[in-house]
């Protein structure tokens, strides 16, 4: 057995296993309504546009731009004490949406608002991917 304390996983729930589910595969999808065809993330039962409970899954591009970020340092959470300092990101979506994750491969004093950026998957057990990101090639 391990000494690492174990990372959080998501805990997806009936509007969000699609999406963790695809996460696993690497595949990156985005809820829309079905009904006015507004993107939803992050994903819901019910669109905040018109109320709507129908929904969809498609393909997201993958692409986006960093629209802000922080570098956590101790104290952190212990699962993530090795990792500090390390960056979280908000991405603005080219489909309009934020979310947020780590960005790879860059060293963190030189992120910038505005630094175009494209998926990439974290594997951190067995059938679980979280969305990262790196930059745009």
């Amino acid at each position: 057995m391990s000494s690492q304390p174990l990372r959080p996983v998501p805990g997806p729930d009936d509007a969000s296993e699609p999406f963790w589910e695809a996460c696993a595969r690497h595949e990156f999808l985005l809820q829309y309504c079905g009904a006015c065809g507004a993107v939803r993330f992050p994903p819901r039962p019910m669109c905040p546009a018109c109320n709507s409970f129908d929904s969809e899954w498609r393909p997201a591009s993958g692409r986006g731009r960093i629209w802000s970020w922080v570098i956590a340092h101790p104290p952190v959470l212990p699962a993530f004490a090795d990792r500090t300092p390390y960056n979280v990101i908000v991405v603005e979506l080219d489909e309009g949406v934020r979310m947020i994750g780590n960005l790879l491969d860059v060293p963190n004093d030189q992120i910038a608002e505005g630094m175009e950026v494209e998926i990439a998957w974290e594997d951190v057990e067995d059938g679980v991917s979280l969305p990262a990101w790196r930059p745009a090639s």
